[in-house]
């Protein structure tokens, strides 16, 4: 039986390109989502996966629609499926 999963590095990923293209550093951006430096970067290296309250706040600091990273991460997935 196939149980899908998420894939924390493709998470981590979408998550960073998105920080990168608004031009914050992940000292700001934690910052701003009021998170740890460190939690964020483990986030974005794919060791740890955001709760949708994380995801939220990330998603608010970086001045996007949660929808949007979700769709993203989505699109991801789809890329890298056999």
């Amino acid at each position: 039986m196939y149980i899908p999963t998420l894939d924390p590095k493709i998470v981590g990923r979408v998550i960073g390109d998105f920080r990168k293209r608004k031009g914050v550093s992940q000292e700001v951006l934690s910052g701003l989502a009021d998170i740890g430096r460190t939690h964020l970067s483990a986030i974005e290296r794919g060791e740890r996966k955001p709760t949708l309250e994380t995801l939220y706040r990330i998603a608010t600091a970086l001045d996007v629609k949660m929808s949007m990273i979700v769709s993203e991460i989505e699109n991801e997935i789809d890329r890298y499926k056999i």
